[in-house]
């Protein structure tokens, strides 16, 4: 099996669990981001523009987006996960599909979001990923991204990839994106995370 195909099931695999578990991940979540995250998604929105539109990939439940959008931007709100996007419709959100190791993502965006997401690529398909989100931005426009604090991979019902603050910055650089600042904190159960805010160069 070459190193894509391997990836795919990967990814198949942590979607399968996300299907089975996307109700009760909607209960766990808070409802609304915390102060922090608030800052976080309003210092994108403040490089988008807020008549901007944005990619949010991994959407999950969808209240991000909502904050996003009660900003005056409109959020393109996808999943790879069906449940996740059936909740949303329930809650008269609309998300599409998206997979972001094989599908196009389309753009250009003012901003790419992806919280807690690409912690499920595989560490091989990180830059082809990295290389895809800088492809769909306008020049100037933003790149947000939070990842899993640490060294190596989990590879129960849920596949996670660990990285280290300086190797990922170093990633999102080659993908030609320009750093302008990131945040360390502790989640639940003190998992550390690292937030990336990029650009893309004018």
């Amino acid at each position: 099996m070459d190193a894509l195909s391997q990836a795919l099931a990967k990814s198949r695999q942590t979607i399968s669990a996300y299907e089975d578990y996307a109700e009760r991940y909607d209960q766990i979540v808070r409802h609304v981001p915390n102060e922090r995250e608030q800052a976080s998604l309003k210092r994108l929105v403040a490089i988008a523009g807020t008549a901007g539109q944005i990619l949010e990939v991994g959407s999950g439940a969808g209240y991000d987006a909502d904050f996003l959008e009660a900003l005056g931007v409109k959020v393109r709100r996808t999943d790879a996960t069906k449940r996740f996007l059936e909740l949303q419709a329930a809650r008269g959100k609309h998300g599409e599909l998206l997979d972001l190791l094989t599908d196009d993502l389309g753009g250009p965006y003012d901003a790419v979001l992806a919280l807690a997401v690409l912690i499920h690529v595989p560490r091989d398909q990180i830059e082809q990923v990295l290389a895809k989100i800088a492809g769909s931005l306008r020049p100037g426009g933003a790149f947000l991204v939070s990842m899993r604090n640490g060294d190596g991979e989990t590879d129960g019902n849920y596949h996670t990839v660990l990285w280290r603050r300086d190797d990922f910055a170093a990633r999102i650089e080659s993908a030609g994106l320009v750093l302008i600042r990131d945040d360390f904190n502790e989640g639940r159960n003190r998992e550390e995370w690292n937030t990336f805010l990029a650009v893309r160069p004018a």
